[in-house]
């Protein structure tokens, strides 16, 4: 497999305006590493080598056990690896990118409710939304792993 398109070299300004939205959530007050996690898991849902490799080394690199990182794929059954808001925000990154398949419900916007503030719960719609942008991008243009041999 080889990459279709250099999108950042096809679309600098393009890039650099998903690069804004990145920066905003970057600096929103979320803690980093949820939204890491939310990062990783979105693309664990939407199959994204090249941001999977990229996300799981951004949480080693911040001290998350690899274990924790693993289980990501399996959080509802991780036990205490995930705490509350984690669980809240993990389950609302795969109902908002699944949602063609399954509305939000309102005990789920509830539970999102008890966790984060709104401003919270909008920066992490923001995330969610940008990471299935990014997903998209590097999965229909096979942008490879940066860790992939060559």
């Amino acid at each position: 497999m080889s990459e279709r398109i250099d999108y950042t070299k096809a679309s600098p300004n393009g890039m650099k305006a998903l690069g804004g939205v990145y920066s905003y959530v970057s600096q929103s007050g979320l803690c980093p590493t949820l939204i890491e996690l939310v990062f990783l898991r979105v693309s664990q849902i939407n199959g994204c080598a090249y941001c999977l490799d990229m996300h799981t080394r951004d949480l080693l690199k911040s001290g998350v056990p690899q274990e924790k990182i693993t289980l990501t794929l399996a959080w509802r059954e991780a036990g205490n690896w995930f705490d509350a808001r984690e669980r809240a925000a993990l389950a609302w990154s795969e109902s908002l990118t699944l949602i063609a398949n399954q509305h939000i419900t309102d005990a789920q916007f509830s539970e999102m409710q008890q966790q984060f503030s709104e401003k919270e719960i909008v920066d992490l719609n923001i995330a969610i939304g940008l990471m299935n942008a990014y997903n998209r991008m590097a999965i229909s243009l096979q942008k490879l792993p940066d860790s992939a041999p060559r």
